[in-house]
């Protein structure tokens, strides 16, 4: 998202993104969250595994300072806490890729050397003589260098008077590193003929060291977290790939006919532009010359092409499959539909659930009281036991065991994978406030025109008079209606033989209709003058009009805003998920009728004005209803702001989107049902990961410590757990 494109939700103000790097945990991710906000006139969400900092700046503030010195000042106090910031308008992988091959590198050390270590200690036949000093020599470089990352984290949080997950982790390993040496050279754990068993609890007896310890965990834990770095660079794919889909290039064509290869940057609304058979479409446009077939599967997820013509829309990013088409810009850079699905991911990937709160909140003080816990059970043990060794391994087990790595994880994993899969289908989630709301929705209201139906007059019937061939009046009523924008003539002209030649000497007649000369006779095409054609059209929601010559009625055409093909399997869907469909429209009662039976809904309300959409959805929150409603019009856009779960065709208007939680970028009311599906399964597997991570912590601490856990044991299930949230969270990538 460009600096200055904020989202509609913070109109009027600045909206910066910063690349944060050096986080190792979310409560990492809070301190600089904190941190930014108590900064006068900002409003800071950081995001630990988007690694994103995004940070809403009031005018006030750049209107005093200046924009770019605000940006500095904010980098000045990312950096200013420890970790590294940077401007950026996108994901740079060079910078994930480089964390992720640091931590390979350290994985790869901590795993062949502790590997050894673990066998020794754990295993008395492989303990020669003088084992531990050799295995002094293994684990060393592990507790330092391949641990370093944790130290590091460590000693960044004392300098700001702060424990996170890398506190425990580090005093962890230093204590049983620290308690190995003085084991090793101040009692007789350092004599040559020294043997040693170990137990997965924490029950053994003296003496014993924790070089296996110091050397296992740091490979289980970074072994978990090379992972967890993996996985959150293929959730994120989704969002580099929308970026990645625009074109760099594109042919403009000049005024005098000239086509030049320039940079996608310097094409300007209005322009002209070629697009061949096999490129992408460069930018939103209109279609000025040539016929083809469009795959929009990339933006949208329908498989089928679409076949374009002269007037209709194509969207940037779509692929040209068959033949030349010469398209006129009508929104270029920021504005296309790309750049705002773009927008829209990342805004829903960089926010907070307010689930995600109470995880933050948790997080905050659960690292102190972990560390008080370790040190009440070491004193514990030994004053009751008075084993040093039993009270060490299980003071130590605590503070490894209890690392929230897995509740950090458990909200920003899920949120990422599922509004890029979302994306990928056609379905833009605004931010992930929204999916709180479709938990409960029980009520879709659905307007009629553009969402069940198409939103265009389409030819159903003609009725020619004797000796008159429908095709031929079809034809000559285009001629004459060709330049109108009226719906109806439109609907005639798209149903008319290609090639036909507009007629001579149009002239529209306000509230009659429109006439013209074709081959020396005068066509008209109006209003129907008197009963129609016999037997009428056995139909209600149909729009008619007469066509005649030189005064001679030739026949009647009708017309109706066609039902979509996928509305009565989306309205089945619906019921399916447990929401009542209920239709509201502007349009007559017959036809809204005739639809509502026609998809066998009970309740439908016709002739509705923008204010009665509006009073009509509140009339239903104050029966007790969640409603979520779906619209595409300006006169939906009150209506959708007031809702609970409010759903935008992508097609409709900008206001209308903009005042929705999801935009569906498929001109297909299935899409609704996938949105709220596709909605409750990401909340829903937020849910699990947090009970999961509460649940293993709640579950694991009190093991840990009444000495049931050795500290080995420990780490292995704090990384397997880390894995297991990230995993479930990638689950999402097969939704369908």
């Amino acid at each position: 998202m460009s600096p200055r494109d904020p989202g509609p939700e913070t109109a009027g103000h600045d909206v910066i993104e910063l690349a944060v790097t050096g986080m190792t945990c979310a409560a990492c991710a809070a301190r600089i969250e904190r941190r930014l906000n108590r900064e006068p006139g900002l409003s800071a969400s950081v995001n630990y595994a988007t690694e994103r900092a995004r940070i809403i700046i009031d005018p006030d503030l750049v209107r005093d300072r200046g924009f770019d010195a605000v940006v500095d000042e904010c980098v000045a106090t990312v950096t200013g806490v420890g970790y590294g910031a940077s401007r950026t308008d996108r994901d740079d992988p060079s910078v994930a890729g480089a964390r992720i091959a640091d931590l390979r590198r350290r994985l790869w050390v901590a795993t062949i050397l502790g590997a050894p270590v673990l066998a020794l200690s754990m295993i008395p036949a492989l303990q020669f003589r003088g084992w531990q000093w050799v295995a002094l020599g293994l684990a060393l470089p592990v507790s330092t260098w391949s641990a370093w990352p944790f130290h590091r984290a460590m000693w960044m949080n004392l300098r700001h008077r702060q424990a996170t997950m890398d506190t425990l982790v580090s005093v962890g390993v230093i204590a049983a590193t620290g308690w190995s040496l003085w084991a090793l050279t101040a009692t007789e754990a350092g004599d040559l003929g020294m043997t040693m068993s170990m137990t997965l609890d924490g029950a053994h007896g003296a003496p014993h060291i924790y070089l296996e310890v110091a050397s296992t965990v740091v490979a289980f834990l970074l072994g978990g977290r090379y992972y967890e770095a993996r996985a959150k660079r293929r959730a994120g794919e989704a969002l580099r790939s929308l970026l990645d889909l625009g074109s760099e290039r594109v042919s403009r064509r000049a005024a005098d006919g000239n086509v030049d290869e320039i940079d996608i940057a310097e094409l300007a609304t209005d322009d002209e532009f070629l697009v061949r058979p096999g490129e992408r479409v460069a930018t939103d446009g209109v279609v000025i010359e040539g016929s083809s077939e469009v795959d929009n599967s990339v933006l949208t997820g329908e498989s089928v092409p679409v076949a374009v013509g002269p007037g209709d829309r194509v969207i940037g990013a779509a692929v040209n499959s068959t033949g030349l088409l010469v398209v006129r810009a009508t929104a270029v850079g920021s504005g296309t539909q790309l750049a705002q699905m773009a927008r829209l991911v990342n805004e829903a990937q960089s926010g907070k659930a307010p689930i995600q709160r109470l995880a933050d909140r948790v997080s905050a003080v659960f690292v102190p009281i972990v560390i008080l816990l370790a040190l009440a059970t070491t004193v514990a043990w030994l004053a009751f036991d008075g084993s040093k060794e039993r009270a060490f391994s299980s003071g130590v087990a605590v503070l490894i065991i209890a690392c929230p790595c897995a509740l950090g994880l458990a909200t920003p994993t899920a949120l990422l994978v599922g509004t890029g899969r979302g994306a990928r289908l056609g379905i833009l989630i605004r931010g992930p406030e929204v999916l709180e709301s479709t938990r409960q929705v029980d009520t879709l209201v659905l307007d009629k025109t553009g969402t069940i139906t198409t939103g265009s007059m389409e030819v159903v019937d003609v009725r020619a008079e004797s000796g008159v061939d429908p095709v031929n009046l079809i034809d000559l009523a285009a001629s004459v209606e060709v330049g109108s924008a009226h719906p109806i003539a439109a609907g005639i002209v798209r149903a008319a033989s290609a090639g036909r030649s507009p007629a001579d000497g149009i002239v529209e007649e306000p509230g009659r209709g429109v006439s013209g000369t074709v081959d020396g006779r005068k066509i008209s095409v109006g209003r129907v003058t008197g009963a129609g054609p016999d037997g009428g059209w056995g139909r209600s929601d149909v729009t008619s009009v007469e066509v005649s010559a030189d005064g001679a009625i030739l026949g009647w055409i009708a017309l109706a805003d066609q039902i979509r093909d996928s509305s009565p399997a989306a309205v089945a869907s619906a019921r399916a998920i447990g929401l009542e469909p209920i239709i509201v429209s502007g349009d007559r009662a017959a036809v809204v009728d005739a639809v509502a039976d026609h998809l066998g809904i009970g309740r439908r309300y016709a002739g509705v004005l923008p204010v009665d959409k509006l009073e009509l959805v509140r009339s239903l929150a104050e029966e007790g209803r969640v409603v979520a409603m779906v619209g595409d019009g300006v006169n939906d856009a009150a209506a959708l702001a007031a809702v609970d779960l409010g759903l935008a065709m992508g097609s409709g208007t900008d206001v209308a989107i903009a005042a929705s939680d999801i935009t569906l970028v498929r001109e297909d009311l299935g899409a609704v049902v996938d949105a709220i599906r596709l909605s409750r399964r990401t909340l829903r597997t937020i849910r699990v990961n947090l009970i999961w991570a509460f649940g293993y912590n709640v579950a694991a601490i009190p093991l840990a410590a009444t000495g049931r856990l050795s500290p080995v044991v420990a780490g292995a299930a704090m990384a397997l757990s880390s894995v297991f949230v990230v995993s479930n969270s990638l689950r999402l990538r097969r939704f369908r």
